[in-house]
């Protein structure tokens, strides 16, 4: 039983912070005795430090047997498992007769989001073009976790870019990779637009494009700019998103 609630508190918390910016907004709390509910002989909160302080995100609890003894006892159905393989501890005979114990991790939809969003946002403060001071808000969802993956954007509604940057997102669509087509604004309010949306990669289709096929690729978080083949874009997103 310790070895299974060990397992799952290890398992959830791991499940948590694999996508987290900081991963020390986590921690494992055990419940104290008089926390305890009735049916339960250990219970773990992972918790997550909120603007309001720590609260619970998650419960992970031992239930001991007792969820399948109450099945059993208004079910009149046994419930039992038989292990043939183990000796029973007490007659120390082959074959062991037992009920299962229940580990329960529990969490819920809106916490989780919540957690994802508040640890995604972020302000970085910085100089413009012209050296004024600007802040920079953006949502640092890990690409896996982003609702869009890729945001193509021509950079004039002119000279054929508009028809290649749809061709694009059509075929990041077919292979499954969420893409989105923005074509109005400044190319600067569009890169904004999109880092306050979350969407982790922008490619920009410019006159360049028509000449050698290559585009380029931003980076949400670091904002570094690469050209890349516009054959090999959606291979490009994939592998980031993976990485």
């Amino acid at each position: 039983q310790r070895e299974w609630l060990d397992y799952w508190t290890g398992e959830r918390m791991k499940w948590w912070q694999q996508f987290a910016n900081r991963k020390d907004k986590f921690r494992l709390r055990e419940h104290e005795q008089d926390e305890l509910a009735h049916y339960a002989d250990r219970c773990f909160d992972i918790e997550y430090e909120y603007p309001w302080g720590w609260d619970e995100l998650e419960g992970v609890a031992s239930r001991t047997d007792y969820d399948l003894k109450k099945h059993t006892e208004y079910s009149k159905v046994k419930l039992s498992y038989f292990d043939q393989q183990k000796n029973d501890p007490e007659t120390g005979k082959p074959g062991w007769r037992y009920v299962p114990y229940v580990i329960e991790p529990a969490a819920g939809l809106t916490r989780a989001v919540l957690a994802c969003l508040l640890d995604a946002y972020s302000e970085e403060k910085g100089v413009d073009a012209e050296g004024k001071e600007k802040t920079r808000v953006l949502l640092k969802l890990h690409p896996r976790l982003a609702p869009i993956k890729a945001a193509v954007l021509p950079l004039v509604k002119k000279d054929g870019l508009p028809e290649l940057a749809r061709e694009v997102v059509e075929k990041f669509l077919k292979a499954g990779v969420n893409a989105g087509y923005d074509e109005q604004h400044s190319i600067g309010k569009r890169y904004s637009r999109h880092d306050e949306a979350g969407t982790p990669y922008c490619l920009t289709i410019d006159h360049q494009t028509t000449e050698d096929r290559t585009v380029t690729i931003r980076d949400r978080d670091t904002t570094q700019q690469d050209r890349i083949s516009i054959d090999s874009a959606l291979e490009v997103v994939k592998a980031r998103i993976a990485g």
